[in-house]
């Protein structure tokens, strides 16, 4: 097992330069989730580690069956590793600029040699049904290096053997590999074969340069030409580099403000507009436990509250782009509302456990599909109401069904408007009164109200106001504690770190005695090492067994928090410890374990960024408004 990942000491301080991981011709377990840099195309996404193992690759969409699969097992389970064959090669990487393409520069004992790893964007290619390309360009800076290539084919997250032939000549050699569907084509070095396994080494002097395919096909179809690499690559540099100049940061978090923002737009779907919540399934919450999820899927909530994010930085087609897929989406009866949907609107998420895959690090199960889909959660039209309202409020062209829907969704929350729920958190225990969902429930009738009043739409805008004012009345009846603070359900005196977002959504001011009750208890009960946990997971009220680790989101949401109601001091040190929890390329996964000090969870977690956005910005205008620090102004 590799040795954990340890944080930076410092904010901003990447210390990334290390020996790999294992040498090459060892199997290995996958290595810690912070090793994992993305590489995106904003349809699919890689996981590469610092070692040079591509360990997760589904083709051709993000939630399509893997290809590379070692992350939930290993090398057995579908790998492509690349690496200097000197065991003891030291390494450094970075992205190049703002981009996904990753740059791992190898020192060895006989010179200096770069990969350049990408998933190629053709803005102009719209037919994601023909190919899917992979780049490792391998270039060599001085000396000469002699680099390994062993790759492992397993379709279908690991039960699909293909079938391969070399296909290719000893000028250009080549390697197909078919099972069912899938086809992908290997290019650019001589492989050989060994028991499943398909090896070859090649070397690079300075200003020499090897470039390394995989194209993914149909089966059923010719496979396609040579990728043109040149091309490729920049076209797919200029795409990002385009996309991220419009991003206006500044201050001392922009680097993690602005990798958060490309982050966002690298897990949002360029032909379909879905924002998924991570590419990856089943990366445990408990190392070694069964809090493993399948988060390949687009959450009405994470999506709008990523929207909003994008919205806040002028990204108005993104957010056109993502309105249209939610009304496809949700377009039908109101009452068949799902809280998740798949990258084109999908439905059928149905949760399965899969027997070909042992878990990461073995935590099992391995889950595919999402049994949430089937749960009831009161808050999510709420996010759906508030992210539509601020849309409209920014001058977003609205489309002709998008009030009516509203409507729709209004009029099933009213029959639902006395339910429990399954809350924020998905929990599989016994539904209950959330305050964070009733808060949204209150949000969504807000909303309502305001749309008629402050933009001239038509609805029974003071039925709404009733609705809204009855529910605020049961959280103040139900929602506060006899100590004053705001609980996690009705029935009980705990609190949950959702509470922290009841200010955002204007049900309260950040600085309401209740919520600063609230405060009180969370940093009392729920902060560990300075994060913050979701909830007390003892409680048994998520019907799950074991338990979990801080929430890097929840941190963020404090930050927020603690800069709306004047703790800037406190708000600075938080937003310095939650940000240092990021990789050496400035991702973040979901959950942070603090004992291990390494990172937890699905990653890059869609909903970790978009809250690093939001707590930088919060941060910036509490310190605009205070007159405070002005060197420091964010985003």
């Amino acid at each position: 097992m590799s040795t954990p990942y340890v944080a930076p000491s410092a904010p901003g301080r990447r210390q990334n330069r290390c020996v790999a991981d294992a040498p090459a011709g060892s199997d290995s377990s996958p290595a810690p989730i912070e090793d994992y840099a993305l590489l995106s195309s904003s349809r699919t996404a890689a996981l590469v580690s610092g070692s040079g193992s591509i360990d997760w690759l589904c083709l051709p969409r993000f939630d399509s069956a893997s290809v590379f699969a070692a992350l939930l097992g290993d090398e057995h389970h579908g790998q492509w590793m690349l690496r200097p064959t000197d065991p003891q090669a030291q390494h450094t990487r970075r992205y190049d600029g703002e981009t996904f393409t990753l740059v791992t520069r190898w020192e060895s004992a006989d010179g200096v040699a770069e990969v350049h790893d990408c998933l190629p964007v053709d803005p102009h290619h719209l037919d994601t049904a023909s190919r899917t390309d992979l780049v490792r360009r391998v270039v060599g800076v001085s000396g000469s290096v002699e680099f390994e290539q062993r790759v492992r084919l397993r379709f279908d997250y690991a039960r699909a053997l293909p079938w391969v032939r070399q296909t290719g000549t000893a000028e250009a050699p080549e390697l197909t590999a078919i099972a069912g569907p899938d086809a992908v084509v290997l290019r650019g070095a001589a492989l050989t074969a060994t028991d499943h396994l398909h090896r070859g080494a090649f070397r690079v002097s300075s200003g020499e340069r090897r470039d390394l395919t995989l194209t993914w096909h149909a089966s059923h179809r010719p496979a396609p030409e040579p990728l043109d690499v040149d091309a490729a690559l920049a076209r797919t540099r200029d795409w990002w580099s385009t996309w991220a100049q419009r991003i206006d940061v500044h201050g001392p978090h922009r680097e993690a403000v602005v990798r958060s923002l490309l982050t966002l737009r690298a897990l949002t779907h360029r032909d379909t507009g879905g924002i998924i919540a991570a590419p990856t399934t089943s990366l445990p919450e408990q190392f070694g436990g069964g809090r493993n999820w399948d988060y390949r899927f687009v959450w009405l909530r994470d999506a709008s509250l990523t929207i909003e994010v994008l919205l806040g930085q002028g990204f108005a087609h993104v957010v056109e782009h993502w309105q249209r897929w939610l009304l496809r989406a949700i377009a039908g009866d109101p009452a068949d509302l799902q809280i998740v949907y798949g990258i084109a609107g999908e439905r059928d998420l149905a949760e399965r456990e899969l027997a070909s895959l042992p878990g990461y690090r073995g935590a099992a199960p391995v889950r595919i599909g999402n049994g949430a889909a089937g749960q009831y959660q009161a808050d999510v039209t709420g996010e759906v109401m508030t992210c539509l309202f601020a849309a409209r409020q920014a001058g977003i062209e609205q489309s002709d069904i998008s009030w009516p829907l509203e409507r729709a969704l209004l009029r099933r929350a009213e029959k639902r408007i006395d339910e429990p729920d399954n809350g924020i958190w998905e929990i599989r225990g016994d539904p209950q009164l959330f305050t964070h969902s009733r808060a949204m429930v209150w949000a969504a009738f807000d909303r309502g109200v305001r749309s008629v009043r402050e933009f001239g739409l038509d609805g029974p805008d003071e039925r709404w106001e009733r609705l809204r004012d009855r529910v605020r009345a049961d959280i103040d009846r139900r929602g506060v504690s006899a100590r004053g603070h705001f609980v996690q359900h009705a029935g009980t005196d705990a609190v949950d770190a959702s509470l922290l977002l009841l200010p955002v959504v204007g049900f309260c001011a950040a600085d309401d005695p209740r919520m600063l009750a609230t405060v009180a208890e969370i940093e009392r009960t729920l902060m560990v090492d300075g994060l913050v946990l979701r909830y007390r997971t003892e409680s048994g009220v998520d019907g799950l067994e074991g338990t979990e680790n801080p929430f890097l989101a929840c941190s963020f949401w404090l930050v927020e928090q603690y800069a709306a109601s004047g703790r800037l001091d406190d708000a600075r040190a938080l937003m310095d410890r939650a940000c240092s929890r990021a990789n050496d390329v400035g991702l973040l996964s979901e959950e942070y374990d603090v004992a291990g000090r390494r990172q937890a969870g699905n990653t890059p977690q869609a909903l970790s960024h978009l809250a690093l956005v939001r707590a930088a910005s919060a941060l910036a205008r509490a310190e605009a408004a205070h007159g405070d620090a002005p060197d420091r102004a964010g985003a």
